[in-house]
This record gives structure tokens, C-alpha cells and sequence, in this order.
């Protein structure tokens, strides 16, 4: 099984870059890694996603999530000016690499770090090297363990059984939708 999970994750070797970029989801994780990757050096600025609101969001009983991710950086003393929300109800991975090539457009930025979820690595990097083609902008992905599990022992949990068969489904999806 960690063979598996080893064939499936992409972690790249982390460089220095302009923007560190938190998708949407994973607020227990992709957040305080791109923090830490920020007091780390590699990037001078965050980018997060502004989230489609949620129906509770909606009725003003959860604040939006990327609030939520804003808070999560701002309590790991990532500096308010560097964290920037782009796209606009983005509601998908695709929304999302869409968002981030507008930024990169309007921006001339060309170096991006995209620390994610273990098995959402291998879909993130196949949708943002299509959307990002044509415009000189290069990324790294960076692998984040779930919370209750790594690659070594994704599937002993029930969150990492869900995780790695969701991404395959996903995965799948993408290629043929995108």
C-alpha cells in the first residue's frame, strides 16, 4: 500500500517562488503549510482562493472559508498585505487553476509553490500544467500529510481510504472533463 500512495504522490523539490497558493479545502492543512513555507523563505506572498459560498455561509452562520484560511495565516503571523484572494466563487480545482492564470497574467509573476493534500497532488499538477501552458509560469506541489495520516499509513485510516479513492475518481473525471 505505501507503494501505492509513493506511484500516486508528487512532491517536488521546493525552490524559491513568487506566490505560495492555497486551494480551497484542506483548511486543516494546506494553510499552515503555506505558512510555514512563508516564515521558510519561499515565497513572499499567499494566494487564496475566494471560495463560492456555502449555503450556511449564505445565511450568515459560517464565516467563508477563505476567511477561515485568511485567519488560520494571520494567527501564524503571516503579514495581512501578503495574503491575497483571488479568483471570484471559485468552486472547483479547475475554477481555482483558472483564478491562478489570471493572477499570473496580470501579475508577470512566473514561480509558484502549491502545497496540497497527499493524493490531490497528481490532479493538481496535471490541471495547472494545462492551464498554465503558454504562459512561462512554473510550479512546484507540495505533498501535506492529511491529519490523521501519511503515505506510509494512508490506509489504516478511514480519512486516507477516502482521500486516495476520491483523487483516483477525480483524477479521472478531470482528464476526461478538462
Amino acid at each position: 500500500m505505501r507503494g501505492a500512495a509513493q506511484a500516486w504522490i508528487i512532491n517536488d523539490p521546493l525552490t524559491r517562488a513568487d506566490a505560495i497558493v492555497v486551494l480551497g479545502g484542506g483548511l486543516d492543512t494546506r494553510p499552515f503549510e503555506a505558512a510555514r513555507l512563508y516564515h521558510e523563505g519561499f515565497a513572499p506572498k499567499i494566494l487564496l482562493m475566494d471560495v463560492k459560498p456555502s449555503p450556511t455561509t449564505k445565511l450568515g452562520i459560517l464565516p467563508a472559508e477563505n476567511d477561515l484560511t485568511r485567519q488560520v495565516l494571520l494567527r501564524r503571523d503571516v503579514t495581512n498585505s501578503d495574503c491575497l484572494t483571488i479568483g471570484h466563487a471559485v468552486a472547483s480545482t479547475y475554477d481555482e487553476s483558472r483564478a491562478v492564470r489570471a493572477w499570473l497574467e496580470q501579475t508577470g509573476a512566473k514561480k509558484l509553490i502549491i502545497p496540497t493534500d497527499l493524493f490531490h497532488t497528481r490532479r493538481v499538477r496535471w490541471l495547472f500544467r494545462k492551464q498554465l501552458k503558454g504562459t512561462g509560469a512554473t510550479f512546484v506541489i507540495r505533498a501535506v500529510p492529511l491529519t490523521e495520516c501519511d503515505a506510509s499509513n494512508w490506509w489504516r485510516h478511514e480519512q486516507g481510504l477516502i482521500a486516495f479513492e476520491t483523487e483516483v475518481i477525480k483524477y479521472a473525471y478531470y482528464r476526461i472533463k478538462y
